[in-house]
Parts: C-alpha cells; sequence; structure tokens
C-alpha cells in the first residue's frame, strides 16, 4: 500500500511538474508556446504551410542554397523574449507569394492588445549586389553577417550580381519589428542589403516598427505597392548606393511616434563621413504618397519629427511624381555634395508636391549650402511647395482621414486613399525624364497613370493591408 501511495504521489509531482514547466513556457509567449512550431537556428530548405502558425525563436537564418517558401495565409510570430528575426543570408532564398485575400503575417508574439513596436526583429534580406562600402555587414545581427558586392580585394564594388534573385514578397505584411541593439545599430521592419533586382517585391507592409520601415543598404532590388505605418524612425531609408526602383508608396505617422535620431519621410544617404565612393545611391522612386504628423497648423506633438525629405552626404537619389504632407520641415540638403549632385542632375528632384507646416522651414541646408539655393533647385524642377492647412488638402484631393489626429494608436482602422474627383492630384505625373530610360528602369515604371502620389481612382491598399494590428487575433 505504501508504495502504491508513493507511487500515486510520484505521479501527481510528476504531472504538477509538467504543468507547471508548460505554463511557464506559455507565459513567455503568450499562451502560444504549445500551438507554435518553433524555427530557430539555421533553416534547410523547406516549406512553411498555412495550416500551422510558427515562432522565430533567436536569430533564424535561411543559408546560401537554402529556399524558405511561405504559403499563401500562413502567420509567423517573432518571439519577443529572445528577439526573433528572420535573416535571408547571401545565396539564400525566401519565396513568400501571399495573395490579397490571404496575405503572409509576420507580427509579435504579444497577445491582441498588448503589441508594441520594436516586440521582435524583423524581416533581413541579404545578397552580393553592387553597393559602396568593403565588406559590409548588416546592422542589427551579431555576430556579422556580410552582405554585397564589395568584399576587401576588390577596389571597386562588382556589379555582376545587380541582377541576383533573393526570393519573392508578395502581399506580405511584417509588424511589430525592429530592434536597436545599440545606437545605430538596429534591425528595421524589413533591412535589404545588396538584395539584387531579380528580387520581386510587390504589396508589402510594415506597421508599428522599432526603427525603419524599408530600409536598403546599396544593391539594385525593386518595390511596387509598399506601405509603412506607424513607424519610428525614417519610412524609406536608402544608403551605400541603392541604385533600384520604387513605383507606387505610402507612408502614414503616428504623431507621437519618432526616434530620437530624428524622423524623416524619405532619408537618403551615401555612406558614412561623405566619402566620395560609387555607385551613388542613386536610385529612383515615382508615385509616392507621405502622410506625415501634421494635419493642419505647424506645432508637432513630437520634437523629433524633422523633415519630408533628408538627402545626406552625397546622396543623389531621385524622386519623381509624388506628394508629401504634414511633416515641420521640408526638404533639407545637408552638405555641398549633395547640392552638387542635384544641380549635375545624378540625382532628380521633379513633377512633386510638398507641404510643409511653415514657410520658414520649407527649404533647409546643413554647413556650406544655402536655404535659397536649396529652393532655386527645387522651384526650377515644376514643383510646388505650400504650406498646411485643412483646405490645402482639400484642393489637392487628400482624404483628411487618411492623417492620423487626434486618433490613439488602435483607432486608426485604415482610411480611402483614393483621390477624389477632379482635384489635381489625378493628374500631371510626368515619365519624360531621361532618368525613367535609363538600364535597369525602362521597363520597370508603369508611365500610363496620370497621378501624382501613390493614388488614383483605385485603392490598392484594400482587402489585404491591415491598419490597426495591435487588436487583430491571429
Amino acid at each position: 500500500m505504501r508504495n502504491t501511495m508513493k507511487k500515486a504521489a510520484l505521479f501527481l509531482l510528476a504531472a504538477f511538474t509538467i504543468a507547471s514547466c508548460s505554463k511557464d513556457d506559455d507565459d513567455n509567449n503568450n499562451g502560444k508556446q504549445s500551438t507554435l512550431e518553433v524555427l530557430e537556428g539555421n533553416l534547410t530548405t523547406r516549406t512553411l504551410t498555412a495550416d500551422k502558425k510558427y515562432l522565430l525563436r533567436g536569430q533564424v537564418f535561411v543559408r546560401n542554397g537554402q529556399t524558405l517558401t511561405i504559403e499563401p495565409g500562413t502567420v509567423i510570430f517573432g518571439d519577443r523574449r529572445t528577439r526573433g528575426t528572420l535573416v535571408i543570408d547571401r545565396g539564400g532564398k525566401i519565396i513568400a507569394n501571399g495573395t490579397a485575400s490571404r496575405p503572409i503575417v509576420m507580427t509579435s508574439s504579444v497577445e491582441e492588445g498588448l503589441r508594441d513596436r520594436g516586440d521582435w526583429g524583423g524581416l533581413v534580406i541579404l545578397g552580393n549586389a553592387a553597393c559602396n562600402q568593403i565588406d559590409p555587414a548588416i546592422e542589427g545581427i551579431d555576430p556579422p553577417v556580410f552582405f554585397g558586392g564589395n568584399p576587401s580585394n576588390t577596389s571597386s564594388a562588382s556589379t555582376a550580381n545587380n541582377t541576383e534573385s533573393s526570393g519573392e514578397l508578395r502581399y506580405v505584411r511584417v509588424e511589430f519589428a525592429g530592434i536597436e541593439l545599440s545606437p545605430n545599430n538596429e534591425t528595421n521592419s524589413i533591412t535589404m542589403g545588396g538584395v539584387g533586382s531579380g528580387t520581386v517585391m510587390e504589396y508589402c507592409m510594415v506597421s508599428f516598427g522599432g526603427d525603419d520601415g524599408f530600409e536598403w543598404f546599396g544593391g539594385t532590388n525593386n518595390g511596387k505597392y509598399l506601405i509603412s505605418f506607424a513607424m519610428w524612425d525614417d519610412d524609406f531609408d536608402v544608403d551605400f548606393g541603392w541604385s533600384g526602383n520604387v513605383q507606387f508608396g505610402l507612408a502614414v505617422r503616428y504623431p507621437g511616434y519618432a526616434d530620437q535620431s530624428g524622423s524623416n519621410g524619405f532619408e537618403t544617404d551615401n555612406g558614412p563621413n561623405d566619402n566620395d565612393v560609387q555607385p551613388y545611391t542613386a536610385g529612383v522612386f515615382s508615385n509616392v504618397t507621405i502622410v506625415g504628423p501634421i494635419n493642419s497648423g505647424s506645432s508637432v506633438s513630437n520634437a523629433n519629427f524633422q523633415h519630408a525629405i533628408d538627402a545626406r552626404r552625397r546622396t543623389a537619389l531621385s524622386i519623381f511624381n509624388s506628394f508629401l504632407t504634414g511633416f515641420p520641415r521640408g526638404l533639407r540638403f545637408n552638405q555641398p555634395s549633395v547640392m552638387t549632385n542635384y544641380q549635375n542632375g545624378t540625382g532628380v528632384l521633379a513633377n512633386n508636391i510638398l507641404i510643409a507646416a511653415s514657410s520658414s522651414n520649407r527649404y533647409l541646408a546643413g554647413s556650406g549650402v544655402s536655404a535659397d539655393s536649396v529652393r532655386a533647385y527645387w522651384e526650377a524642377n515644376n514643383q510646388t511647395f505650400v504650406g498646411i492647412n485643412d483646405s490645402t488638402h482639400n484642393h489637392w484631393g487628400l482624404n483628411p482621414n487618411v492623417f492620423y489626429g487626434n486618433r490613439l494608436p488602435e483607432q486608426y482602422s485604415g482610411a480611402t486613399f483614393t483621390v477624389q474627383a477632379g482635384k489635381p492630384l489625378l493628374s500631371g505625373a510626368s515619365f519624360a525624364h531621361p532618368k525613367f530610360n535609363e538600364p535597369g528602369r525602362a521597363n520597370f515604371f508603369d508611365k500610363n497613370v496620370t497621378f501624382r502620389g501613390g493614388f488614383g481612382t483605385t485603392d490598392w491598399t484594400a482587402g489585404w493591408a491591415e491598419f490597426n494590428p495591435i487588436n487583430k487575433k491571429y
């Protein structure tokens, strides 16, 4: 009898111990641990299916020669405790083809209602396409992982892999991602380093990121229909000689979220210390709508918001046919090398509309550049710059509901992004500039669109975008 009682007691103790361990594991991932398939370490070629849910634990790599395929409708959670991050290494591939009705979602492991920016590390894609730095390591990954076609044993960037493919992303959402490991060393929602033009990126949305929305470090890859929503730092950030193309983009800012480093709509840079290194950051954006934190007036709730366009250190990014509004400051050329690259046509800003909070902050310049020269360049290229007010946005045809305004983070459930009938934004687009006929660009842009900004009479966000992921149940 005593043996039987002892065995029963041991059985109950073991059951209690197992239950306790299970509960601890569940608490680490808010009840999801027992229902998720864990992904960690180096993945071999495999397919993630929509009938399961997955957890990224720590840094998860798809290495050279391996392919990760993700079915439409699949949900992948990033573990907050271990800073889960998905890294597609050089030579690896991701095939993530969602659909409008079944997008692929990468989001926080935290339960609905409690998710926040920076819950996990995000998606990092690396390739061998040209960049202007020698053996660069991608930010935010430790130990270092390198990218780009500029190894230390060459004197200039190799273009041999500029058409390389790192895979396909269609109808993909990345939510609550991007972590700062140390100052100026962070992952973004989607980070790209040396990614080639064979990579497809269409209908991708990032939201509530802990740093930038989309950041390109060199490379030649392109994108269409990109959404950056409620970011912490910059929306579209390009650096290290990125020379790809983007058409049809949207950024919407939440007024309370801005980084101490200064948050911008576009931030474009060529590399550290204003060094004259090539290829220059000379990619092309067209048909982008940037909606900053200010709907009317000149005040902003977070002083860390800065420029609609911040052009830094020898950059030569081109922006056409775009509509930018709601930032406290307009356009900045921060060094003489920037002004030189735009005056000589290496970079082009043309046919854009920029609405700034106050007339005194429309044109800004760094040391060695005058604000008058920035203004002269802008006005010489068929561009408009006016002050913010409700009637201004109505004049152009922008729906005032696209601004966050006084709504709380979880109260923005989307808006109608189409332009009002008969308004000026529906016309005026131009693709006559020689930039659109350069190698790698001539066949990319849809030159039949007439509208400026990201939208005409069709709202391409409808059906697949999610503007309240905080409360979304997955």
